[in-house]
């Protein structure tokens, strides 16, 4: 047998998460809105936060490999 109030307890939290994260995702395109009438590139922006994201030691690996693969061409 379930336990209703947990469940409906752990089913509300999770819409409120959900709820917030499309606000955050809103706030995030806008951001990318004023960047690109600053003059920025967007596709570029998104490519330094995704890098900057990522395990140095992991983007350094990645990078030594495509430089390799780049000189063998």
């Amino acid at each position: 047998m379930t336990d209703k109030p947990q469940l409906k307890s752990l089913i509300s939290r999770i819409e409120n998460l959900e709820e917030e994260k499309r606000g955050i995702a809103d706030d995030i395109k806008d951001l990318y809105g004023e960047a690109k009438a600053a003059g920025f590139n967007v596709p570029a922006l998104k490519a330094v936060v995704r890098l900057r994201r990522e395990d140095f030691d992991k983007r350094a690996e990645q990078e030594r490999i495509i430089e390799e693969y780049m000189a063998a061409l």
